[in-house]
C-alpha cells in the first residue's frame, strides 16, 4: 500500500511539472521572441552611394546595424549601388553588382568589410528552432520541476496511516 502511494505522488508530481514546465517555456518563448525563430530566407544589405567615401572619413552607414543576426540556411544577398568595389569576407561586389553567401552552419563571424568604418562586420548565425528545440526546454524544466514537487510530496507530506486490524 504505502509503495502505491508513494508511486502515485511520484508520478502525479512529475505530470505537474511537466505541465508546469510547458507553460514556463512556452511563455517564455512568446515573450523573448526576437524573430529568429523564422524559416530560413533571404536577407539583403544595400550598400548606399557615396559608402566609400563616407568610410573614407570614418563615418558609419546608419543603414548597418553593428551586428546582425541570421538563421543556418539564410542566404545573405549584397548589392552594392556605390561607384567602388567593396568587399564583405569572401565576397568581391563591383560597383553596381551583388553577392550571395549561404549561411549554412552556426557560428559567429567577423568578417573583412570594406563598408564599414571598423573595416570588419559582426554576423551572428543562430540554429534553427523546431519543435524538438522547444520539447526538449518544457522537459529540461518540467522534469526538474517535478523531481522536487516529488521530493516534497514523498517526504514532507505525511503518508496516510494504514488501517490495522485486530490481532485475534
Amino acid at each position: 500500500m504505502k509503495r502505491a502511494v508513494i508511486l502515485k505522488r511520484i508520478g502525479i508530481s512529475m505530470l505537474v511539472g511537466i505541465a508546469l514546465g510547458a507553460i514556463v517555456s512556452e511563455f517564455s518563448f512568446y515573450l523573448l521572441n526576437d524573430g529568429q525563430t523564422r524559416p530560413p530566407q533571404e536577407v539583403q544589405i544595400d550598400i548606399p552611394t557615396g559608402t566609400a567615401a563616407r568610410v573614407a572619413r570614418g563615418e558609419a552607414d546608419a543603414g548597418l546595424p553593428a551586428n546582425m543576426s541570421f538563421v543556418v540556411g539564410d542566404t545573405l544577398v549584397v548589392r552594392n549601388h556605390d561607384t567602388a568595389t567593396h568587399q564583405l569576407g569572401p565576397l568581391l561586389i563591383p560597383a553596381g553588382a551583388s553577392a550571395s553567401m549561404k549561411l549554412a552552419t552556426e557560428n559567429g563571424y567577423n568578417l573583412l568589410c570594406s563598408f564599414e568604418p571598423s573595416k570588419y562586420l559582426e554576423l551572428n548565425v543562430l540554429p534553427p528552432l523546431t519543435i524538438w528545440t522547444r520539447i526538449v526546454g518544457v522537459l529540461e524544466i518540467g522534469l526538474n520541476v517535478g523531481f522536487l514537487i516529488a521530493v516534497y510530496a514523498v517526504f514532507a507530506m505525511p503518508m496516510p496511516k494504514q488501517k490495522t486490524e485486530p490481532v485475534a
